[in-house]
């Protein structure tokens, strides 16, 4: 049984919206840094307490950007869920790391549950995380399992521009912004993935071997992930652009509405990486098969040569005395080039039927 079910199985019995974290403890301590901005302020800082992370008050125009790294200190999680007043199904759906991407309405606030992909810089692994996102009036919260970095670098310094368009709309964009840029990174986790397969392409044609094989497995895996996050997201930008809630401005849809259109490349393009290796895995197991073929083939063709060129030479090895060739003086050299002769023939013969 997996770790992650394991950790689940604590949960049966328990009353709905009890806490328990369900995933990997990726990081040490609980961090929390916060970004607050207007056309004409900002802040940016990590905090200690909770008190500083609304920095602009509930009537000053902008957005209070709290970002949570670590989701494994259950009781700091449920703090932070009181402060911003958060359901508890809410909080318990937070720590469980193995949520798949969702959008809930409650209201005073919106809900969603996204995977951030990124590529590990050493072996260009792909990572999974799991990012939950709260906003309400003028607040946006992200909750972060706590990896080495994240792909929110590109908002955080559109947010730090003062010329910026973002610094002067609301937490339902910045809430779109974040959304998007983990969607467009999904573009750079294909990108890699189109080339890899162009050059699984030509060591199929070329020489495939095991690892290729092992290649095509461990693409099929990214392959499955990356379907899990990306077609779940397409309800959530739907159930988004559908909400009637106050908390989405109308000017934000028409982003929400480029965003779906991302969505579906990005699952169009999936699905099609998808058949792409299922064809090369078809055209794998037929390369070897054809290997094997042309193998026996060989080997057919040089048992076949010698069946009669071993009769000969099992003929002329008893040792009956009344053999009258045994005494003739030509009778080595004429069994020899007969053989010979044989054997040359039988390969004219193949090459005749088109066999060679």
């Amino acid at each position: 049984m997996s770790k992650h079910h394991r950790r689940r199985s604590k949960k049966a019995g328990l009353p709905p919206g009890t806490l328990v974290h369900i995933g990997e403890q990726k990081i040490d301590k609980i961090g929390l840094s916060v970004l607050a901005y207007n056309a004409d302020r900002l802040v940016d800082k990590p905090v200690q307490c909770l008190e500083e992370c609304l920095p602009l008050a509930p009537g000053e125009a902008g957005v209070n950007w709290l970002n949570v790294e670590g989701l494994h200190e259950v009781a700091e999680i449920e703090r932070i869920g009181n402060f911003f007043h958060l359901h508890p199904l809410t909080l318990e759906d937070i720590v469980n790391t193995l949520q798949r991407p969702k959008f809930e309405d409650f209201g005073e606030y919106q809900f969603l549950v996204l995977k951030m992909l990124s590529l590990n810089g050493s072996n260009h692994e792909m990572q999974v995380e799991q990012v939950s996102l709260v906003f309400g009036g003028n607040f946006v919260v992200t909750f972060q399992e706590g990896a080495k970095g994240d792909v929110f670098q590109p908002v955080r310094d559109r947010i730090r521009s003062p010329l910026s368009r973002i610094r002067t709309l609301g937490s339902d964009y910045l809430a779109y912004a974040l959304m998007d840029v983990i969607v467009d990174n999904y573009f750079l986790i294909l990108e890699r993935m189109s080339e890899t397969l162009e050059e699984l392409e030509d060591e199929l044609v070329t020489d495939p071997d095991q690892a290729t094989l092992q290649q095509i497995h461990r693409l099929k895996r990214e392959l499955l992930v990356l379907r899990k996050s990306t077609w779940p997201l397409r309800e959530l930008v739907s159930a988004m652009q559908r909400s009637d809630s106050e908390l989405i401005q109308q000017g934000t849809r028409v982003f929400l509405r480029d965003l779906y259109d991302h969505v579906i490349q990005v699952i169009d393009t999936v699905e099609t990486f998808r058949e792409m290796l299922s064809g090369m895995l078809d055209i794998y197991l037929s390369s070897v098969s054809n290997r094997m073929n042309a193998v026996m083939k060989v080997l057919t063709i040089i048992a076949t040569i010698f069946m009669p060129l071993t009769f000969i030479a099992g003929v002329y090895g008893m040792n009956f005395q009344y053999m009258p060739e045994l005494r003739s003086h030509w009778g080595y050299p004429g069994v020899l080039i007969s053989m010979v002769a044989v054997g040359i023939g039988m390969v004219l013969w193949f090459r005749r039927k088109r066999w060679l």
